[in-house]
């Protein structure tokens, strides 16, 4: 029997502020949907989801989960109402990193706090505006929706009985016993309440690797408004002919043409694509240019950042070194897709010498080497020109779907900083657990020592982990959306990209699951969402530590999620 579940709904602004809704055709974009063509309904699509072997956009819809999008100039907001879109396309495996293995390697549910600020980017920044990483928001700036529930019960689902602690024993029994898995323990809960179902171990913690990122998401977004921006300056010195660029914690700010940017192997659309630094020199050189000045010396200001700026586990690789300064996360070739691209060894120092020759190249004479400044820009310094990063949401949405360690450290120090905290690793990280306690999330047993779950001190239980996949879905969070919408598709994006195909045994739940992947060495993690077949939404962690190969324990627990498909375990 074919199951349908769901169909998809898009409520769209139109200029007048008037709103239609509809049923379109989504197109896949790096980190969102980018494209509708309105009038084209997807639900056919979205049932053909449920069906074995149905059609690569059915799948898709089913795995939408269901949630909508508000399209305004500024970009795309999650809206509460059936249907949602995910990002980009990937890797087949974790970007953990450490010694892995299988490669070797390695509310705002509230208001604004005090001094957070956030803006819609404008087509090209002017140059001036106010000092400070993130920007200020413009008089239109739609905040995040705060009604009802954007995760809505899938049809009937409302009025199914919940999975049974005994039907979910029955169903996971087999699975759960595949040895290959090591010791695993395990949560799955009914998404719209939290209420725990079934597990084993769940009150444990164990080392979370890569779905750490599900803390630090949650964190960031109730912490900072989803609209704001990273934003990366340049300004005049305290001397003549000098110019300070300021470091504003965008790892993503890119020294590539906009034609040659991709994330996750795709390329950038309006909502996603990465602040320019070429657009950041030709600013600056006309404001120069302005002011009759021709030739100035270049420092750069770091002072954002705090504590030292190598991670534990750093190998210059899975991560580079945490700066607030960098061009294309520091890798050596902007344009690799290496899972763990060598990185230059100072990531600041390449971003200044990278904007002194394309300042050149605009005619202004930079004398000598770009140097560290010997203190903070003044808050008062005239700006010569500005750059804005996507919103908090889309990178949220986008170090999730590519388990992006760099920008994960990017997103944890932000959270620092609206919290009030250093923006270093310690600072981080207590900014995160306050966070979290505050949101309600037990955290007895919550070790963090980062952002991104690269350090193997890390230490989660899996029930925390479904109560944060609980929280992101509930209507009481909106703003939390993007943890949801960016966690990667079984089959289709991100780290699940290569996973549940054919042959796997998990075959039947792709398109069905989105996960956080996680993996260090001897430790795999998978942490997300699931219809079941009764088209309820079921959150899950399966947590594992065992010397078989990763790629063997990857498939075990793949299974497991795939039978909580398969069932309504009643």
């Amino acid at each position: 029997m074919l199951r349908e579940p769901f169909g998809i709904s898009i409520r769209t602004s139109n200029s007048n502020g008037s709103s239609k809704v509809g049923t379109d055709r989504i197109q896949v974009s790096p980190t969102g949907v980018s494209a509708r063509e309105r009038g084209r309904s997807v639900g056919a699509g979205v049932g053909a989801g449920r069906r074995r072997r149905g059609t690569v956009a059915g799948l898709f819809g089913a795995a939408v989960l269901v949630a909508g999008t508000v399209l305004t100039s500024g970009g795309a907001y999650a809206q509460p109402a059936p249907g949602d879109h995910s990002a980009g396309r990937g890797e087949d495996d974790d970007r953990d990193g450490g010694k892995r293995d299988d490669h070797g390697k390695g509310d705002h549910g509230k208001g604004k706090r005090p001094g957070e600020k956030g803006t819609k980017r404008p087509a090209e920044p002017p140059a001036g505006g106010p000092s400070g990483a993130a920007s200020a928001p413009s008089a239109g700036a739609r905040p995040a929706p705060a009604s009802p529930a954007v995760l809505a019960s899938v049809e009937a689902g409302a009025a199914t009985a919940l999975p049974t602690t005994q039907g979910l024993q029955q169903a996971l029994a087999a699975a759960l016993g595949d040895r290959t898995l090591g010791t695993v323990t395990f949560a799955v809960a009914d998404a719209s309440a939290g209420q725990l179902l079934y597990g084993s171990g769940e009150n444990t913690p164990a080392t979370p690797a890569s779905t750490t990122k599900l803390a630090t998401s949650i964190a960031a977004l109730s912490l900072i408004p989803s609209d704001t921006r990273l934003t990366t300056r340049v300004v005049k010195g305290a001397n003549p002919g000098e110019i300070t660029l300021v470091g504003g914690g965008d790892p993503t700010l890119t020294a590539l043409p906009a034609d040659q940017v991709q994330i996750g192997g795709l390329p950038a659309d309006a909502d996603t694509a990465p602040a320019s630094l070429d657009a950041l020199a030709r600013q600056t050189a006309a404001a120069l240019r302005a002011a009759g000045t021709t030739a100035v010396t270049l420092d750069y200001d770091l002072s954002m950042y705090a504590g030292n700026p190598q991670h534990k586990n750093h190998d210059a690789a899975n991560i580079a070194l945490v700066v607030p300064l960098m061009v294309d996360e520091g890798k050596v070739d902007p344009k690799s897709r290496e899972e763990a691209p060598p990185r230059v060894a100072d990531p600041a120092g390449a971003a200044a010498e990278s904007f002194a020759a394309l300042l050149r190249a605009e005619g202004v004479t930079v004398d000598g080497k770009a140097r560290p400044a010997a203190a903070p820009a003044a808050a008062t310094a005239p700006v010569l020109g500005r750059v804005d990063s996507p919103t908090i949401a889309r990178l949220v949405e986008r170090l999730l779907t590519t388990s992006d360690n760099t920008l994960a450290e990017a997103i944890a120090r932000q959270a620092a900083v609206a919290a009030h905290q250093p923006a270093s690793f310690e600072g981080a990280a207590t900014a995160v657990k306050q966070e979290l306690a505050r949101l309600g999330v037990p955290m007895t047993g919550v070790v963090l020592d980062d952002g991104s779950g690269l350090h193997p001190d890390n230490a989660i239980p899996p029930a925390v982990l479904v109560q944060l996949l609980a929280l992101a879905a509930s209507d009481r969070h909106p703003a939390l959306r993007p943890v949801l919408t960016g966690l990667p598709i079984a089959g289709f994006t991100g780290t699940l990209g290569k996973r549940f195909g054919a042959g796997s045994g998990a075959a039947d739940a792709a398109g069905l699951v989105r996960a956080k992947t996680g993996s260090l060495s001897g430790v795999n993690t998978l942490a997300g969402t699931v219809v079941d077949a009764d088209g309820r939404l079921l959150a899950f962690a399966v947590m594992t530590r065992t010397p078989a190969p990763a790629d063997t324990a990857r498939a075990a627990m793949d299974r497991i999620v795939a039978r909580l498909a398969a069932c309504g375990c009643h």
